[in-house]
């Protein structure tokens, strides 16, 4: 007899283990570029393929996939995409070549695409209005830990074992949570999108992988190098065309009108901005740590893991104000600590910063972990269920480029002012550049209407996971 477990307890536990493979293979692999570098015999700008090559497909996937989920529904989609990112896994863990490691990251790029917007819409479907600050207690738990963990667990598989072991460990994750979801994952009613809109999809699917191309190079090739101007400018262009082709069709494959409700679209670039402060933040601590201060990369993990713990406290906190105090206070002084935190580490150096820079990590995931609760709960308060997989799908995308925009800005900075060994002047620099981006944040943040969000703000549970709704997926 089949066991009844209730939509909320599924859908969560599925997402949230994919979401967190997800976003942890990618930090992971940064760790493991210089040793692909020396196992393939190749330049470190030539094993650069294998990051780009997943960025240039997730970009590609990304903008399909709300439509996708719609079309041929949520759980089928879902369930794919896990089962093609596992996969896509084990051959990148059995490559003999780097041109064949490459190719088996594109399409595990292609399943992490589909991954992210399709399972956020099944968990904004799953959860009604009232009840999703505490689905965001579950979201924030990858969107902290993974990127604080990824630099540890990779420099330990790396050094202890090899970098094949980077790809399997997302094995087991992929199969538990693909079993789970395939025994127990419900259908619900899904929402049928209108005929395939194929300019559209052409126009964004070359259009974004460019400008991601662009953003992910810049710093490192130069923002006036041929390669950078060669996809930066067409991919500009193409985004342009886009946009405007979109508002002109019935049936566009994203409803970038979506971004005329005020809440959807202030938190959006709120999250947008504190995600490019909080990535670009941790592409630059590491850097600062070992380059300019010569810490190990183990030591350098470990400093930055606080961010991790301070995120939970920080979304634990947040969680049981927002009811009586609503997102946009909230979110204001979340952004605010991170302004100062991110800000007190343009003052870190050699003889502080091995306990500074821990504290000031968990000071920064406490902070971010405030403001992203309450934002997310409330950024699709005023979205329709059925709109519910197309604001998934702009979200993540315009989140992703945000990710992007804040490495590139960083990396720029630094390659502007050349911080060499124990020279920190670029460094701080760098901090105070990503100090102002999170100030920004803050800023929309302070635009945010707590009226538009009161329906999450509604007398609820609080405590466990209740009955699952008409739209689970």
């Amino acid at each position: 007899m089949k066991v009844a477990i209730p939509a909320k307890v599924v859908v969560s536990a599925v997402f949230v283990a994919s979401m967190f493979m997800n976003i942890m293979d990618a930090t992971v692999v940064n760790v493991a570029l210089p040793t692909l570098s020396r196992y393939f015999g190749v330049p470190v700008a030539s094993v650069s393929g294998v990051v780009s090559a997943y960025l240039v497909t997730l970009a590609v996937a990304m903008p399909a996939s709300g439509w996708i989920g719609d079309r041929f529904g949520a759980r089928r989609v879902m369930l794919t995409a896990i089962s093609v990112f596992t996969v896509a896994s084990a051959l990148c863990g059995v490559a003999t070549s780097l041109p064949e490691l490459v190719a088996f990251r594109a399409v595990q790029g292609f399943g992490g695409g589909l991954l992210i917007p399709v399972g956020m819409a099944m968990m904004f479907r799953t959860f009604p209005p009232a009840e999703r600050i505490r689905a965001n207690r579950l979201l924030t738990v990858p969107t902290l830990m993974a990127p604080a963990l990824g630099p540890v667990i990779g420099g330990l598989l790396v050094d202890g074992l090899s970098w094949r072991w980077i790809f399997y460990i997302n094995l087991p994750v992929g199969a538990a949570a693909l079993v789970f979801g395939a025994l127990f994952l419900p259908g619900g009613t899904e929402h049928r999108p209108g005929p395939f809109d194929l300019p559209g999809f052409l126009l964004a699917g070359l259009g974004f992988p460019l400008f991601m191309y662009a953003l992910s190079t810049g710093a490192s090739s130069g923002w006036d190098s041929p390669l950078v101007l060669g996809t930066g400018i067409p991919g500009i262009l193409l985004l342009i065309l886009f946009v405007t082709v979109e508002l002109r069709v019935a049936e566009p494959m994203l409803r970038l009108r979506i971004y005329s409700d005020r809440l959807f679209r202030m938190t959006n670039l709120q999250l947008s901005f504190a995600g490019a402060g909080f990535v670009g933040t941790l592409f630059l601590v590491p850097l600062l740590l070992q380059n300019g201060l010569g810490f190990t990369a183990v030591h350098s993990g470990l400093s930055t893991f606080p961010e991790a713990l301070g995120g939970m406290v920080g979304v634990q906190v947040t969680t049981h104000l927002y009811k009586r105090v609503g997102p946009r206070r909230l979110m204001v002084a979340g952004m605010c600590g991170t302004v100062a935190t991110i800000g007190g580490m343009a003052f870190a150096g050699p003889g502080d910063a091995a306990w500074l820079i821990p504290v000031l990590m968990f000071c920064t995931g406490g902070s971010f972990g405030f403001a992203m609760a309450p934002s997310q709960a409330a950024g699709m308060a005023t979205v329709s269920a059925a709109q519910t997989g197309q604001a998934s799908t702009l979200l993540n995308t315009l989140r992703q480029a945000g990710g992007a925009a804040g490495v590139a800005l960083l990396g720029t900075v630094l390659g502007a002012t050349r911080p060499g060994p124990f020279d920190l002047a670029g460094y701080r620099l760098a901090f105070a550049a990503a100090a102002c981006v999170m100030a920004l944040g803050a800023v929309f943040s302070g635009l945010v209407s707590d009226a538009d969000a009161a329906p999450t703000m509604a007398g609820g549970p609080e405590g466990g996971i209740g009955q699952p709704v008409p739209e689970a997926a």
